[in-house]
C-alpha cells in the first residue's frame, strides 16, 4: 500500500518573486506560532518581494502546496572570499514536523551555497530551544560559543 504523498518529504525548490505572498504567510505564521511580533503577511510579502529580486536572498520552499520553507541571505565577509550565508529562517508548519521536511530543505541550502563557493553558513538558535539545536547539531552545525545552555545573545538597535 503505497502512503499518502503528505506523509513524504517533498522535493523542495527555489522560490520565485511569485511566491513571495506563500513565504510571507508562512513566514507570519511562523512568528505567530512562537510568539514572536510580526509586521503581518502582507508587509512581509511587499518586503520579499524586493529581497527575492536580489541575488543575496534565496528562499527554499518544500510542497505543494508549500510545507515548510528555508530563507537565506548572502553577504560579503573580510574573513572569507567567498559570501557566506546566514539562515535566517527555517520553518516547517507544525502537521508536518517530523517527516524529513526540514533535513530536506537545509540539504537545498547546502546545495545552493556549495554552487556559490559559500564557506561558511550560519544560523542564530536561541540557547533553550533544544530541539533546533539538537536538529542543527545533528545537520553538522557547531556552536561558536561554548559548551554552555544559556540563551546565545543577539544585540540589535534600531535607528530612528
Amino acid at each position: 500500500m503505497e502512503s499518502d504523498p503528505q506523509e513524504r518529504p517533498l522535493e523542495p525548490r527555489v522560490a520565485s518573486i511569485a511566491d513571495a505572498a506563500v513565504i510571507a504567510r508562512l513566514l507570519h505564521d511562523f512568528n505567530v506560532e512562537f510568539a514572536e511580533p510580526s509586521p503581518g503577511a502582507s508587509v512581509l510579502a511587499r518586503r520579499l518581494s524586493i529581497l527575492l529580486s536580489s541575488a543575496n536572498t534565496v528562499c527554499v520552499l518544500a510542497g505543494d502546496p508549500p510545507a515548510g520553507f528555508a530563507l537565506l541571505t548572502l553577504r560579503p565577509n573580510v574573513w572569507y572570499d567567498a559570501p557566506v550565508a546566514l539562515l535566517d529562517e527555517l520553518y516547517v508548519v507544525p502537521t508536518r514536523r517530523g517527516q524529513g521536511i526540514g533535513s530536506a530543505l537545509l540539504d537545498s541550502c547546502w546545495s545552493l551555497v556549495r554552487a556559490r563557493d559559500v564557506e561558511l553558513l550560519e544560523v542564530n538558535v536561541d540557547g533553550e530551544d533544544r530541539d533546533a539545536r539538537r536538529f542543527y547539531e545533528r545537520h553538522g552545525f557547531s556552536r561558536a560559543t561554548g559548551e554552555d545552555v544559556e540563551p546565545d545573545l543577539y544585540y540589535s538597535r534600531h535607528l530612528p
